[in-house]
């Protein structure tokens, strides 16, 4: 494995797109660009005079209701947890993200078309180390029947359950050990999804003005109305891992530990980064790990690998 692997990293290029808003049903224009080391992911507002810029920081969380919403003297941007799964998901560290509109764009619902945009410019490597939180005591929130925990482990993974009174959902549970390559094959097409009745609800109050069936999956009482079906039979667990991610990327570093939630969601997803934080004898914070020093205590940990893109990637097709 060689050091290249855990340096830091940005976008080669400019990426640009223009995708419909969930919320505000409105067009949103996106530029999201390289960035330097060390700067993490950064929003701008640019039909806001000042060009305030929000970092995508856990403290800076200012809504978690139907999305995670940050914010900054007043600006917010909404819908981020898509595009930050993606760049989590594709080992992205630095990156300005420019939005004329208060939310991220929707696209597809899943972060799929993000993953492609980022495929299709690659990444470069950075003359930095990422630093990286190791779990090293257990730490957990709860809410009702929702619980989210940190535990020690030598490699970041998910195990994430959830239970919906519906036919066609139930229980799922889902595991899986992070890398770009399973992020990509198995979690990054998941779109997000709702129920006819709410979308209804929501959409007669003014809110998700921008969902359709081309931006969600959508369930009746019965079944999904979605003509093409769904992508794959965990679809609703494995989006769940996927908001999941962006909200953890929050932290600003890779965590290596062991993330396992039941019924969570975008709120108690922020409160365990609240609650990890505030207890600084659960983690220790480290940057590369040499593993042929034989000197470093955390030698024995599997570090997230992510492939160096230096030429232009085909899309992944939608299975």
């Amino acid at each position: 494995m060689t050091v290249n692997m855990h340096l830091q990293r940005t976008i080669k290029h400019e990426i640009n797109c223009r995708n419909i808003g969930l919320h505000s049903g409105r067009k949103v224009s996106m530029t999201i660009k390289p960035s330097g080391v060390d700067q993490g992911i950064i929003f701008i507002r640019k039909d806001l005079p000042g060009d305030v810029r929000i970092k995508a920081d856990f403290e800076n969380v200012r809504d978690t209701i139907l999305a995670t919403t940050i914010g900054l003297n007043g600006a917010t941007v909404s819908t981020v947890e898509h595009l930050l799964s993606a760049l989590c998901g594709m080992g992205v560290d630095n990156a300005v993200v420019e939005v004329d509109a208060a939310e991220i764009p929707i696209m597809d619902g899943s972060a799929l078309p993000f993953v492609n945009l980022l495929k299709d410019v690659g990444t470069t490597i950075q003359d930095k180390c990422k630093k990286l939180l190791v779990i090293q005591k257990r730490i957990s929130v709860s809410e009702g029947d929702g619980t989210a925990m940190l535990l020690p482990s030598p490699e970041f993974k998910i195990t994430y359950g959830i239970d919906f009174e519906h036919p066609l959902i139930r229980q799922q549970s889902y595991d899986m050990t992070f890398s770009d390559v399973a992020y990509e094959r198995d979690i990054c097409q998941a779109r997000t999804f709702g129920f006819l009745k709410d979308v209804e609800y929501l959409q007669a109050k003014g809110l998700a003005l921008g969902g359709s069936l081309r931006n969600a999956v959508v369930l009746d009482e019965r079944r999904v109305i979605n003509k093409e079906g769904l992508r794959c039979h965990d679809e609703f667990v494995k989006h769940k891992i996927l908001d999941a991610i962006g909200d953890l990327s929050l932290l600003g570093m890779p965590i290596i530990g062991h993330f396992v939630a039941y019924k969570s969601g975008h709120r108690l997803n922020n409160l365990l980064l609240k609650e990890l934080m505030a207890h600084q004898e659960c983690w220790k914070m480290v940057s590369h790990i040499d593993r042929d020093s034989g000197e470093d205590e955390f030698k024995s940990l599997n570090i997230p690998s992510f492939s160096i893109l230096d030429t232009v990637n085909a899309p992944m097709p939608v299975a």
